[in-house]
């Protein structure tokens, strides 16, 4: 089994204890990354619980020879994209993705997510539809877009000149 499947397997129990859901488990260059979520975010208070439980299991369990540095967080507003369930989750959402191989001249495409399925993804790019295997998906992550109108008082700020006072060029 490997080492990423493992501690998926024992902390889940943890991440569910706390009414979180384990979004992704990454261990690279000796940093085990233990991306946790809840539906309207994940407070500081949970992530730190999470993070002490964990240590403690994966403390006992050792699987992971030699040292290693563990991080739980949110996966954030661009999330990563790896598993079918992930990307399921992001329909309707604009992704950024990167190809392994060029297709037609290019490696890097950002569309809206319109479907994902048992193997691959559709994305809208520029009103045409693009279909991308999961195998041919190098990277993909969410892209956050601000958006929305300004509150109210935090639009324009320069100062309104009457009509009455403005000059004619």
């Amino acid at each position: 089994m490997a080492v990423v499947d493992r501690v998926r397997e024992l902390v889940a129990p943890v991440v569910a204890d706390v009414g979180a859901e384990l979004y992704d488990v990454e261990f690279n260059g000796g940093i085990l990354r233990i991306l946790v979520d809840a539906d309207g975010g994940i407070g500081i208070d949970a992530i730190k619980t999470i993070s002490k439980s964990s240590s403690r299991v994966l403390d006992e369990a050792d699987p992971i020879p030699g040292r290693y540095t563990l991080e739980v967080s949110s996966p954030g507003l661009e999330r990563p994209l790896r598993t079918r369930l992930h990307y399921e989750r992001a329909v309707g959402e604009t992704v950024k993705i990167k190809t392994f191989a060029d297709v037609d001249g290019n490696r890097r495409f950002s569309g809206t997510l319109v479907g994902a399925t048992e193997d691959g993804i559709m994305l809208e790019i520029d009103g045409d539809l693009r279909a991308f295997a999961y195998d041919d998906v190098a990277k993909a992550r969410t892209v956050f877009e601000w958006g929305g109108a300004p509150k109210p008082g935090q639009g324009d700020k320069r100062p309104s000149i009457p009509e009455s006072q403005r000059e004619a060029h």
